[in-house]
């Protein structure tokens, strides 16, 4: 079974930043690095799924001209709308995935510390469910740690071998180290410089 809103709850009701992604410099390096890893300067369209107390969102703000952002947590919702309330080109819904899914199709699906909350069931759609949401030059970015979580069926890892399997996508970039793993996919698998005619 996929972990339950309750647990998400819990953690926002006992802080407004519960992995300490703000204070953490391993948070902050991270979503640096995540940012870098874009092959992409700029996307018109960004989905993020998972977006917890918005601390990826504001960053992922101003590289697109549209961002959705979902949580099934209220608590995370309303602090990601409060981090967004003066970015015009953004929404915040309060979902839960892999069961409500927007209609629109993407530039860039950011799968942030996600993917390991969910069952195999539940995973397996997501994916299906994001690689049919991109556009015919989008990306997928994911990003996960590799160690065991309580309660989670995957770790990263196995994160990350799920979604190189079933996205069946053209893998662009693979960044890991001993603490959490970075992905990106391409449905085009044009690089940066080819996308910039260098290649």
């Amino acid at each position: 079974m996929s972990m339950g809103d309750e647990y998400f709850e819990q953690m926002f009701a006992n802080s407004d930043d519960p992995w300490a992604m703000r204070k953490r410099w391993y948070e902050r390096r991270k979503r640096a690095l995540l940012l870098a890893c874009l092959p992409r300067e700029h996307y018109p369209a960004i989905f993020e799924p998972g977006c917890a107390n918005g601390e990826t969102s504001l960053v992922l703000a101003p590289r697109c001209d549209y961002l959705l952002c979902c949580d099934t947590a209220p608590a995370a919702v309303q602090l990601t709308r409060g981090r967004l309330a003066d970015v015009n080109h953004a929404q915040v819904r309060q979902w839960r995935l892999p069961q409500d899914w927007p209609n629109e199709r993407f530039d860039l699906i950011v799968l942030n510390e996600l993917c390991y909350y969910l069952d195999p069931n539940d995973l397996g759609e997501l994916i299906e469910r994001a690689g049919q949401s991109l556009k015919p030059s989008g990306h997928l970015l994911a990003c996960h740690w590799l160690a065991p979580i309580e309660g989670c069926s995957f770790d990263g890892a196995a994160v990350h071998q799920r979604l190189d399997e079933g996205l069946g996508l053209c893998s662009l970039l693979r960044h890991e180290e001993p603490d959490f793993i970075l992905q990106v996919w391409s449905r085009d698998g044009v690089s940066v410089a080819q996308h910039e005619g260098l290649r």
